[in-house]
Protein backbone atom coordinates (compact mmCIF):
# COMPACT_ATOMS: atom_id res chain seq x y z
CA UNK A 1 0.00 0.00 0.00
CA UNK A 2 1.81 3.05 -1.18
CA UNK A 3 -0.04 6.69 -0.13
CA UNK A 4 -0.26 9.46 -2.67
CA UNK A 5 -0.67 12.60 -1.83
CA UNK A 6 -2.77 15.21 -4.53
CA UNK A 7 -3.84 12.40 -6.28
CA UNK A 8 -6.97 14.83 -7.66
CA UNK A 9 -4.02 17.06 -8.89
CA UNK A 10 -2.25 16.26 -12.41
CA UNK A 11 0.89 14.76 -10.97
CA UNK A 12 -0.35 12.85 -7.74
CA UNK A 13 -2.98 11.44 -10.75
CA UNK A 14 0.07 10.29 -12.82
CA UNK A 15 1.98 8.61 -10.27
CA UNK A 16 -1.49 6.85 -8.63
CA UNK A 17 -2.19 5.59 -12.00
CA UNK A 18 1.24 4.05 -12.80
CA UNK A 19 1.16 2.10 -9.30
CA UNK A 20 -2.23 0.97 -9.79
CA UNK A 21 -1.08 0.04 -13.67
CA UNK A 22 1.42 -2.40 -11.51
CA UNK A 23 -1.25 -3.98 -9.41
CA UNK A 24 -0.34 -2.13 -6.33
CA UNK A 25 -2.47 -0.48 -3.77
CA UNK A 26 -3.29 2.95 -3.13
CA UNK A 27 -4.42 5.09 -0.25
CA UNK A 28 -5.11 8.85 -0.92
CA UNK A 29 -6.01 11.98 1.67
CA UNK A 30 -8.30 14.08 0.24
CA UNK A 31 -10.34 16.80 1.25
CA UNK A 32 -13.38 15.66 -0.44
CA UNK A 33 -14.58 11.97 -1.05
CA UNK A 34 -17.33 13.10 -4.16
CA UNK A 35 -14.21 14.90 -5.95
CA UNK A 36 -12.02 11.71 -5.71
CA UNK A 37 -15.07 9.38 -6.29
CA UNK A 38 -13.25 8.11 -9.37
CA UNK A 39 -10.63 6.95 -7.38
CA UNK A 40 -12.59 4.94 -5.23
CA UNK A 41 -13.71 3.29 -7.83
CA UNK A 42 -10.77 2.12 -9.11
CA UNK A 43 -10.16 0.61 -6.24
CA UNK A 44 -7.77 3.78 -4.01
CA UNK A 45 -8.54 4.17 -0.33
CA UNK A 46 -9.90 7.17 0.40
CA UNK A 47 -9.03 8.77 3.61
CA UNK A 48 -11.26 12.32 4.24
CA UNK A 49 -9.22 14.80 5.59
CA UNK A 50 -7.12 17.76 5.41
CA UNK A 51 -3.86 18.09 4.82
CA UNK A 52 -2.69 20.25 7.69
CA UNK A 53 -4.47 18.04 10.12
CA UNK A 54 -1.44 15.85 11.51
CA UNK A 55 -3.80 13.26 12.70
CA UNK A 56 -5.55 12.76 9.42
CA UNK A 57 -2.08 12.42 7.93
CA UNK A 58 -1.04 9.96 10.25
CA UNK A 59 -3.90 8.18 9.78
CA UNK A 60 -3.56 7.79 6.12
CA UNK A 61 0.15 6.95 6.68
CA UNK A 62 -0.38 3.32 9.06
CA UNK A 63 0.74 0.92 7.35
CA UNK A 64 2.12 1.66 4.02
CA UNK A 65 5.16 0.91 2.31
CA UNK A 66 6.08 3.90 1.08
CA UNK A 67 4.42 7.66 0.47
CA UNK A 68 4.69 10.20 -2.52
CA UNK A 69 4.49 13.44 -0.33
CA UNK A 70 4.03 16.94 -2.29
CA UNK A 71 2.64 20.46 -1.49
CA UNK A 72 0.17 22.15 -3.64
CA UNK A 73 1.44 25.03 -5.53
CA UNK A 74 0.72 28.27 -3.80
CA UNK A 75 1.44 31.12 -6.72
CA UNK A 76 0.36 34.33 -4.89
CA UNK A 77 2.09 33.53 -1.33
CA UNK A 78 2.09 35.59 1.52
CA UNK A 79 5.75 36.46 2.53
CA UNK A 80 5.85 34.37 5.59
CA UNK A 81 4.47 31.29 3.67
CA UNK A 82 2.47 30.35 6.05
CA UNK A 83 -0.03 28.47 3.57
CA UNK A 84 2.82 26.26 3.37
CA UNK A 85 4.82 25.71 6.58
CA UNK A 86 1.42 24.94 8.25
CA UNK A 87 0.93 21.99 5.53
CA UNK A 88 4.97 21.03 6.68
CA UNK A 89 4.56 20.81 10.13
CA UNK A 90 1.35 18.48 10.06
CA UNK A 91 3.63 16.52 7.65
CA UNK A 92 6.58 16.31 10.24
CA UNK A 93 4.25 15.68 13.28
CA UNK A 94 2.86 13.01 11.09
CA UNK A 95 6.23 11.52 9.68
CA UNK A 96 7.77 11.22 12.47
CA UNK A 97 4.73 9.51 14.19
CA UNK A 98 4.95 6.94 11.45
CA UNK A 99 8.28 6.08 10.25
CA UNK A 100 8.00 5.04 6.68
CA UNK A 101 10.67 2.44 4.70
CA UNK A 102 10.33 4.75 1.57
CA UNK A 103 9.19 8.58 1.53
CA UNK A 104 9.56 10.07 -1.94
CA UNK A 105 8.65 14.03 -2.20
CA UNK A 106 8.18 16.70 -4.90
CA UNK A 107 10.78 19.31 -4.71
CA UNK A 108 12.51 21.69 -7.33
CA UNK A 109 15.58 22.76 -9.03
CA UNK A 110 17.25 25.31 -6.48
CA UNK A 111 16.00 23.81 -3.28
CA UNK A 112 19.03 23.41 -1.92
CA UNK A 113 18.74 27.33 -1.59
CA UNK A 114 17.76 29.35 1.50
CA UNK A 115 16.85 32.39 -0.40
CA UNK A 116 16.18 33.99 -3.73
CA UNK A 117 13.39 31.07 -4.98
CA UNK A 118 10.11 33.42 -4.49
CA UNK A 119 7.46 30.73 -5.01
CA UNK A 120 9.94 27.32 -4.80
CA UNK A 121 11.03 28.68 -1.32
CA UNK A 122 8.24 26.05 0.27
CA UNK A 123 9.95 23.19 -1.02
CA UNK A 124 12.89 23.96 0.24
CA UNK A 125 11.03 24.06 3.94
CA UNK A 126 9.76 21.18 3.16
CA UNK A 127 13.31 19.60 2.21
CA UNK A 128 14.81 21.21 5.47
CA UNK A 129 12.06 19.97 7.63
CA UNK A 130 11.86 16.73 5.97
CA UNK A 131 16.07 15.85 6.36
CA UNK A 132 15.70 15.61 9.65
CA UNK A 133 13.15 12.48 9.82
CA UNK A 134 14.38 9.33 10.27
CA UNK A 135 12.59 7.72 6.94
CA UNK A 136 14.61 7.19 3.87
CA UNK A 137 14.15 9.71 1.17
CA UNK A 138 14.10 10.80 -2.33
CA UNK A 139 13.41 13.98 -3.10
CA UNK A 140 12.63 15.02 -6.83
CA UNK A 141 13.74 18.43 -7.92
CA UNK A 142 12.44 18.91 -10.86
CA UNK A 143 13.67 21.35 -14.22
CA UNK A 144 10.42 23.61 -15.06
CA UNK A 145 7.59 22.22 -16.40
CA UNK A 146 7.21 22.11 -19.54
CA UNK A 147 3.45 21.96 -19.04
CA UNK A 148 4.01 26.27 -18.49
CA UNK A 149 3.94 27.08 -21.75
CA UNK A 150 0.85 25.14 -22.99
CA UNK A 151 -0.82 28.85 -23.33
CA UNK A 152 1.54 28.66 -26.82
CA UNK A 153 -0.95 26.55 -28.10
CA UNK A 154 -3.17 29.64 -28.20
CA UNK A 155 -0.88 32.57 -28.23
CA UNK A 156 2.07 31.53 -30.90
CA UNK A 157 -0.32 30.91 -33.85
CA UNK A 158 0.95 34.02 -35.00
CA UNK A 159 4.66 32.78 -34.52
CA UNK A 160 5.94 33.76 -31.04
CA UNK A 161 5.73 32.25 -27.66
CA UNK A 162 6.77 34.64 -25.25
CA UNK A 163 8.95 33.77 -22.28
CA UNK A 164 10.33 35.17 -18.79
CA UNK A 165 13.96 33.63 -19.65
CA UNK A 166 16.19 36.59 -20.70
CA UNK A 167 18.30 34.61 -23.35
CA UNK A 168 16.34 31.84 -25.15
CA UNK A 169 18.60 30.07 -26.89
CA UNK A 170 20.51 29.00 -23.15
CA UNK A 171 19.40 25.67 -22.19
CA UNK A 172 17.94 25.07 -18.27
CA UNK A 173 16.21 22.65 -16.59
CA UNK A 174 12.68 21.74 -17.63
CA UNK A 175 10.70 18.45 -17.58
CA UNK A 176 7.05 17.02 -18.31
CA UNK A 177 4.67 16.67 -15.11
CA UNK A 178 4.15 12.55 -16.94
CA UNK A 179 8.45 11.96 -16.45
CA UNK A 180 8.17 12.74 -12.51
CA UNK A 181 5.12 10.29 -12.16
CA UNK A 182 7.38 7.43 -13.49
CA UNK A 183 10.18 8.40 -11.39
CA UNK A 184 7.78 8.63 -8.35
CA UNK A 185 6.91 5.32 -8.98
CA UNK A 186 10.34 3.69 -9.75
CA UNK A 187 11.51 5.05 -6.36
CA UNK A 188 8.54 3.87 -4.80
CA UNK A 189 8.50 -0.02 -5.83
CA UNK A 190 12.31 -0.16 -6.59
CA UNK A 191 15.03 -1.16 -4.26
CA UNK A 192 14.80 0.17 -0.36
CA UNK A 193 17.74 2.94 0.30
CA UNK A 194 19.47 4.59 3.39
CA UNK A 195 19.45 8.05 3.93
CA UNK A 196 18.89 10.61 1.71
CA UNK A 197 18.61 11.11 -1.82
CA UNK A 198 18.53 14.15 -4.25
CA UNK A 199 17.04 13.04 -7.91
CA UNK A 200 18.08 16.29 -10.65
CA UNK A 201 14.84 15.22 -13.08
CA UNK A 202 14.99 16.70 -16.57
CA UNK A 203 16.75 17.50 -19.55
CA UNK A 204 18.73 20.72 -20.66
CA UNK A 205 16.42 22.45 -23.00
CA UNK A 206 16.48 25.95 -24.59
CA UNK A 207 13.44 28.14 -24.75
CA UNK A 208 14.31 28.14 -28.65
CA UNK A 209 14.20 24.16 -28.95
CA UNK A 210 10.87 24.72 -26.94
CA UNK A 211 9.74 27.12 -29.04
CA UNK A 212 10.33 24.46 -32.39
CA UNK A 213 8.88 21.79 -30.85
CA UNK A 214 5.45 23.77 -30.38
CA UNK A 215 5.77 24.89 -33.95
CA UNK A 216 6.34 21.55 -35.30
CA UNK A 217 2.92 20.65 -33.43
CA UNK A 218 0.95 23.77 -34.68
CA UNK A 219 2.33 23.12 -38.26
CA UNK A 220 4.23 26.29 -38.31
CA UNK A 221 7.33 28.24 -37.24
CA UNK A 222 7.51 28.67 -33.80
CA UNK A 223 10.25 31.31 -32.37
CA UNK A 224 10.73 31.91 -28.78
CA UNK A 225 10.59 35.80 -27.83
CA UNK A 226 12.34 37.12 -24.15
CA UNK A 227 9.88 39.42 -22.27
CA UNK A 228 11.59 42.60 -21.29
CA UNK A 229 12.43 42.81 -17.49
CA UNK A 230 10.62 46.04 -17.03
CA UNK A 231 7.43 44.44 -18.69
CA UNK A 232 6.94 41.56 -16.41
CA UNK A 233 4.75 43.20 -13.44
CA UNK A 234 2.43 44.52 -16.02
CA UNK A 235 2.16 41.06 -18.31
CA UNK A 236 1.51 38.93 -15.32
CA UNK A 237 -1.10 41.67 -13.88
CA UNK A 238 -2.81 41.37 -17.52
CA UNK A 239 -2.11 37.45 -17.31
CA UNK A 240 -4.54 37.75 -13.73
CA UNK A 241 -2.12 38.25 -10.92
CA UNK A 242 -3.31 41.00 -8.34
CA UNK A 243 -1.66 44.24 -7.84
CA UNK A 244 1.49 43.57 -6.08
CA UNK A 245 1.33 39.87 -6.10
CA UNK A 246 3.79 39.10 -8.75
CA UNK A 247 7.02 38.94 -6.23
CA UNK A 248 7.47 35.35 -6.00
CA UNK A 249 6.35 34.63 -9.92
CA UNK A 250 8.99 37.21 -10.77
CA UNK A 251 12.06 36.30 -8.16
CA UNK A 252 11.92 31.95 -9.72
CA UNK A 253 12.58 33.44 -13.22
CA UNK A 254 15.45 36.41 -11.86
CA UNK A 255 17.08 32.99 -10.29
CA UNK A 256 16.94 30.84 -13.30
CA UNK A 257 17.91 34.10 -15.04
CA UNK A 258 20.89 34.59 -12.92
CA UNK A 259 21.53 31.00 -12.72
CA UNK A 260 21.27 30.82 -9.00
CA UNK A 261 18.19 28.25 -9.80
CA UNK A 262 19.47 25.41 -11.75
CA UNK A 263 21.03 21.60 -12.08
CA UNK A 264 24.51 20.37 -10.90
CA UNK A 265 24.19 20.57 -6.80
CA UNK A 266 26.78 18.01 -5.66
CA UNK A 267 26.06 14.23 -4.78
CA UNK A 268 22.55 14.55 -6.60
CA UNK A 269 21.37 11.81 -8.87
CA UNK A 270 20.79 12.79 -12.49
CA UNK A 271 17.43 11.45 -14.33
CA UNK A 272 17.17 12.05 -18.06
CA UNK A 273 13.46 13.15 -19.03
CA UNK A 274 12.08 10.72 -21.54
CA UNK A 275 9.25 13.34 -22.63
CA UNK A 276 9.61 16.09 -24.41
CA UNK A 277 8.11 19.33 -25.31
CA UNK A 278 6.40 18.25 -28.04
CA UNK A 279 4.92 15.01 -26.76
CA UNK A 280 3.13 17.67 -23.83
CA UNK A 281 2.09 19.98 -26.43
CA UNK A 282 0.92 17.61 -28.96
CA UNK A 283 -0.91 15.31 -26.02
CA UNK A 284 -2.97 18.74 -25.35
CA UNK A 285 -3.80 19.68 -28.84
CA UNK A 286 -5.55 16.22 -29.33
CA UNK A 287 -6.79 16.33 -26.05
CA UNK A 288 -8.47 19.43 -26.93
CA UNK A 289 -9.52 18.43 -30.19
CA UNK A 290 -11.06 15.58 -28.49
CA UNK A 291 -13.32 17.87 -26.56
CA UNK A 292 -14.92 19.79 -29.83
Amino acid sequence: MFLVMGITGRIGSLVARQLLAQGKQVRALVRDRAKAIEWANQGVELIVGEWHDADAMIQALQDTDGAFIMLPPVYQPSRDFTESTVLIEAYVTALRAVPLPKLVVLSSNGAEKTSGLGAITPLSLLERALSHLPSPQAFIRAGSFYENFLHGLQTAKHGVLTVFYANTSEKSPMTATEDIGTEAVRLLTGPIWTGRRVIELGSMVSPDEVAAQLGSVLGREVRAQALPREAWVSTLEQMGFPSRQTWAFEEIYDGVNSHWIGFGVEGAERVEGTTSARDVFAAAQRGAEAER
